[in-house]
C-alpha cells in the first residue's frame, strides 16, 4: 500500500482520496487530537497557493480541525515557507499549507509543520495516515469557512524587509518576475519595488487553473527572453507555492538552484559567515557544482532528494546553507525552511556588494551535462531489486566511470521514476539514459 506522506506532504488529484473532502476533514480532526496533548484548543495557522480547490480544501479542513478542538486560523494565499516562518513566530502549535508546489492546477496537496516551523516527524505522519484510511465515520462534519487575516502576509513582507540590509543610497536593478500566477503575484512585485526596486511582473494574474501553467520556476526559457527584451540586470522564477527559486542573468541565461549555493557559499565563505565548511545539497546537484566548491577549499555534501533531509543534515553539520538543484534554498540562520523569495533577496544583495553582473558571479561554476527522464510507473519496487534495472545500471557506471554520475528515484510525490545521468561525454549521457528508462518502463511501466 503506497504511502499517503511523501517527500512534501499529501499529495493528489483534488477531489480524490486522500484530497475528498471527508479524508481532509478527518485529516484535520485527527491533527488536532495530536496537537491537543500540549494543551486545550490548540491554534493552526493555515495558508494556500491560488489554486481553485484550495478554498474548498481550507473549508474541510478547518472544520475537521474545529471538530477535533483546535482553533484554526487563516492566512489565506502566502507562500509555503511564510507558513513555516509564521508557525513559528506566532506560537501555533502547527501551519498546515494546502499547495501542490509545482503541479497543475487540479492536483493539490497538504503540508504539516510543527510548532518549530519544521515539517513533522514520521510518526506523526503514519498516525495521521491511518486516520484518514479509516475514514470519517459516523459523525458529520460542515466545512468552515475563514476569513484570512491580512496581518500575517504583513508581517512576513515585513520580516522579509528587515533581512534586506542594503539601504539607499545605492545602484539600482531592474528586475523582472515569474510569479508563476501562484503564491508570490501579489506579494513579491510589491515586496520589491517597496524596497526601490524596477519590477516588471510576469504571470502573476492566477484565476484558479493557471497557475504553473508554462510558466514559474519548471518553464524559464520565457523569463530569459524577457530579461533580454527589458534590457534588466536580473530575472527570477518562482513556483506556486514560492519556495522556489531559479533565475536568468542579465543575458538571460538560466540558471538554477546549484548556481545559488555556489554563489552564496562563496559570499558568506568570504565574509566568515558560512558555518560548518560545507554546502548541504541533493544526489541531483550536479558534478560541477561538487568540483567548483572543492576548487574554493568547499565540501558538498549530499543527501536524498527532499527539503527536509537537506534541513536535517544542516543542523546534524551545523551548516547553515543548503538546498536543491530545483531551486528550494535554505538559509538557517534566517529561516526553518527554503523561500524563495529571500533567497531572492540574498542573491540580489550579494549583487549589489559585489558590484559584479550574474553571469560573472556564475561564471566559475561549469556544469557537466545531464540528463534527466522521467518514467511513469504503476508501482514502486526497489529499483535496484528489478534485475533488468540493476543490470543496465551496472553497465552504465562501469561505462561512464569517475567521469560520470547516475541517480536513480522515485518522485515522492508523483507516481514517476526519475532517472538522471551526468558526466563529460553529452552522447554517452544521453544513451544510458534512454537505457536505464527504457528499461524501467519495461518492467514497472504505467
Amino acid at each position: 500500500m503506497d504511502k499517503l506522506f511523501g517527500t512534501d506532504g499529501i499529495r493528489a488529484v483534488a477531489g480524490e482520496f486522500p484530497l475528498d473532502a471527508a479524508s481532509v476533514v478527518s485529516l484535520g480532526r485527527a491533527l488536532a487530537g495530536l496537537l491537543r496533548t500540549g494543551g486545550p484548543r490548540p491554534r493552526v495557522l493555515i495558508g494556500r497557493d491560488t489554486r481553485e480547490s484550495g478554498s474548498w480544501l481550507e473549508a474541510a479542513l478547518a472544520g475537521g480541525l474545529k471538530a477535533g478542538g483546535g482553533q484554526p486560523v487563516s492566512a489565506g494565499v502566502i507562500p509555503t515557507s511564510a507558513v513555516s516562518l509564521l508557525t513559528l513566530r506566532h506560537g501555533f502549535a502547527a501551519g498546515v499549507v494546502i499547495s501542490a508546489s509545482h503541479n497543475p492546477y487540479h492536483d493539490n496537496g497538504i503540508k504539516i509543520f510543527s510548532a518549530a516551523g519544521l515539517k513533522i516527524a514520521d510518526d506523526w505522519e503514519a498516525e495521521l495516515e491511518a486516520a484518514v484510511r479509516r475514514g470519517p465515520g459516523a459523525a458529520s462534519v460542515e466545512p468552515l469557512l475563514l476569513e484570512p487575516d491580512p496581518a500575517y502576509v504583513q508581517d512576513y513582507k515585513s520580516f522579509l524587509a528587515g533581512r534586506f540590509s542594503l539601504k539607499e543610497p545605492r545602484p539600482e536593478l531592474r528586475l523582472v518576475l515569474d510569479c508563476a500566477n501562484g503564491a508570490a503575484s501579489d506579494i513579491a512585485p510589491a515586496l520589491f519595488r517597496s524596497l526601490g526596486f524596477e519590477v516588471t511582473s510576469l504571470h502573476a494574474e492566477p484565476d484558479g487553473r493557471n497557475i504553473n501553467r508554462d510558466c514559474g520556476s519548471l518553464h524559464p526559457e520565457g523569463l530569459g527572453r524577457a530579461v533580454r527584451e527589458a534590457g534588466a540586470d536580473f530575472g527570477i522564477a518562482y513556483d506556486g507555492d514560492a519556495d522556489r527559486a531559479v533565475w536568468a542573468d542579465e543575458t538571460g541565461l538560466v540558471l538554477n538552484g546549484d548556481h545559488t549555493l555556489y554563489i552564496q557559499a562563496l559570499h558568506l565563505q568570504e565574509t566568515g559567515r558560512l558555518r560548518g565548511g560545507a554546502v548541504v545539497a541533493t544526489t541531483m546537484s550536479n558534478m560541477g557544482l561538487e568540483k567548483a566548491l572543492a576548487a574554493k577549499g568547499l565540501e558538498l555534501v549530499r543527501t536524498r532528494v527532499g527539503d527536509k533531509y537537506v534541513h536535517d543534515e544542516m543542523e546534524a553539520r551545523g551548516a547553515n546553507l543548503g538546498g536543491e538543484r530545483s531551486g528550494h534554498t535554505i538559509f538557517l540562520d534566517d529561516c526553518p525552511t527554503g523561500d524563495g523569495l529571500l533567497t531572492s533577496l540574498k542573491m540580489l544583495e550579494t549583487r549589489l556588494v559585489k558590484g559584479s553582473p550574474f553571469s560573472a558571479l556564475a561564471g566559475a561554476l561549469v556544469e557537466y551535462p545531464q540528463v534527466l527522464l522521467n518514467v511513469r510507473v504503476r508501482t514502486k519496487p526497489e529499483l535496484v531489486r528489478v534485475p533488468d534495472v540493476a543490470a543496465r545500471l551496472g553497465e552504465a557506471r562501469r561505462a561512464l566511470g569517475e567521469d560520470g554520475r547516475i541517480e536513480l528515484r522515485y518522485s515522492g510525490t508523483e507516481p514517476v521514476a526519475r532517472v538522471m545521468v551526468e558526466g563529460r561525454d553529452a552522447a554517452a549521457i544521453e544513451d544510458w539514459a534512454r537505457r536505464l528508462a527504457e528499461a524501467i518502463k519495461r518492467n514497472l511501466g504505467a
